[in-house]
């Protein structure tokens, strides 16, 4: 009995791997990036061979202390699942790879002819063609679910011809998530939970249809603005397919050990799990649901990984074909994960780590500067605008226009500067840059608002003073 137990326990070790104590450089690796980024909570593991390595940090969203079964949105992590779940379809003899989307979803439709050309593999490559240029993701309200992420493509046009060029673009995934949807007949929910997670030990791993949907069990993530983190709700957005995947530390190490090959071996052949992981044609460092990339700055791509990245929520994972080892981030906050995850495999494997720094940081405190300035100068102009005024009342029109329009510039200029940085003019850009980067939406509010109410009080002054100006004298009255 004794011995049947221990010998159990061994096996079970050497599957899913042992908890080893963290590494020194592990966690002053994992300390490092918080003081960078300000991140409140994170949680991290190393793999290496049968002995996996957890360091966690800081709090959740609730103020409780962050462990490895403490849930995180995984955002695009959640593209390797997709694509697992159409290879397991594809083993099956459900479908090909090669096959054209129209044929295995016959709902599929665009306004431009190439897109019966588009085949399964090309939507999990990013070589579609689709593009953010002629299929704009955020749109508010946002769609729900995959079958209305794909009926609102029907009048959208591709960039480029399928299998020629690769853009990163989320609605790829939605319409995989659909596939999944139409050849199983169950939700995407359902087939990834009892196909996939549940087979796994996936236990605490489920999806939503968006980005900001609620989910037991997982608290808010955090924004964090020069140093200083709060918790926020999460910005809306279609997450189907593309990320809307919520896991803990402990499930998401499984995933790993999935993809190595070390668990769920029958699951999935090895081919379809070799393919998955292999660049694909005309890609360039995509493959399916994953991306090769460097150890380090400058050399070939020796590793394969994919991160995550949502307005409050952060997470990369990486793993060497070769060596057998593997890093995981999840973070409840924006960063960058992947330096992380990639710095703790470079730590295992004796490459040199890259420097870790947060651009943010400066761009923010600029930003915060610029605000307090353009407050400072607009409250004058609102203060001063009766004096203003008044010293200009007999200007000529064109003069008043030239004094004024520096003040229409001002408020013009800030409302329109968060909607072309993202790629294309939007107003839906402004809901984007407020939860993407929250100081330029502060700046730009502040210049807008002030600007607006600087711009109307010297009108309506320059309106008083003309009107006084303009008014008969009264005649004096005589003393009776």
């Amino acid at each position: 009995m004794t011995f049947s137990f221990v010998l159990t326990g061994v096996l079970v070790a050497l599957l899913l791997g042992w908890t080893a104590p963290a590494h020194a450089s592990g966690e002053r690796l994992v300390d490092d990036y918080r003081s960078v980024y300000g991140t409140p909570g994170v949680a991290a593991a190393v793999i290496d061979g049968s002995s996996v390595e957890t360091i966690v940090r800081g709090r959740d969203g609730d103020g409780n202390a962050v462990t490895a079964r403490t849930r995180f949105r995984i955002a695009s992590m959640s593209k390797s699942m997709t694509a697992t779940a159409i290879m397991l379809l594809v083993d099956r003899g459900r479908l090909s790879l090669d096959d054209p989307v129209v044929k295995v979803l016959p709902e599929f439709r665009m306004a431009d002819p190439r897109f019966t050309g588009i085949t399964v593999r090309q939507i999990l490559s990013h070589t579609s063609g689709l593009s953010i240029s002629t299929n704009n993701e955020y749109v508010f309200p946002p769609p729900r679910g995959a079958r209305e992420i794909v009926a609102r493509l029907a009048d959208k046009t591709l960039a480029t011809a399928p299998g020629t060029h690769a853009e990163y673009h989320n609605t790829n995934y939605s319409i995989a998530a659909r596939i999944v949807e139409v050849v199983s007949g169950k939700s995407f929910d359902a087939f990834l939970r009892t196909e996939l997670f549940t087979p796994l030990g996936m236990a605490d791993t489920a999806s939503t249809l968006g980005c900001s949907d609620h989910a037991e069990g997982l608290t808010p993530g955090y924004e964090v603005i020069l140093g200083v983190a709060f918790a926020a709700p999460e910005m809306p957005g279609f997450c189907v397919g593309n990320g809307g995947v919520i896991s803990t530390l402990d499930d998401m190490v499984r995933w790993l050990r999935f993809n190595q090959g070390t668990l769920g071996a029958g699951l999935l052949s090895a081919a379809s799990l070799a393919e998955l992981h292999t660049v694909q044609p005309k890609a360039g460092d995509h493959a399916l649901g994953w991306q090769a990339r460097p150890v380090t700055e400058g050399a070939p791509p020796s590793v394969i990984g994919h991160g995550g990245t949502l307005a409050t929520w952060t997470g990369d994972m990486v793993f060497s074909p070769k060596t057998g080892v593997a890093a995981l981030v999840l973070t409840n906050s924006g960063g960058d994960p992947g330096l992380l995850s990639t710095n703790l495999l470079a730590e295992r494997i004796g490459a040199p780590a890259t420097p870790m720094s947060n651009p943010l940081t400066a761009v923010n405190a600029i930003l915060l500067g610029l605000t307090v300035a353009m407050a400072a100068l607009l409250v004058t102009a609102i203060v001063r605008a009766r004096r203003w005024a008044a010293r200009r009342r007999a200007a000529r029109r064109p003069r008043l226009v030239l004094r004024l329009l520096p003040l229409a510039l001002v408020t013009v200029l800030s409302v329109l500067l968060p909607t072309p940085i993202w790629g294309e003019f939007s107003f839906h850009y402004w809901i984007v840059t407020a939860w993407l980067m929250p100081m330029l939406a502060i700046f730009c509010l502040t210049c807008a608002v002030l600007g607006a109410v600087a711009f109307g009080r010297r009108l309506w002054w320059l309106r008083r003073t003309g009107q006084a100006a303009s008014a008969p004298a009264q005649p004096a009255m005589a003393n009776g």
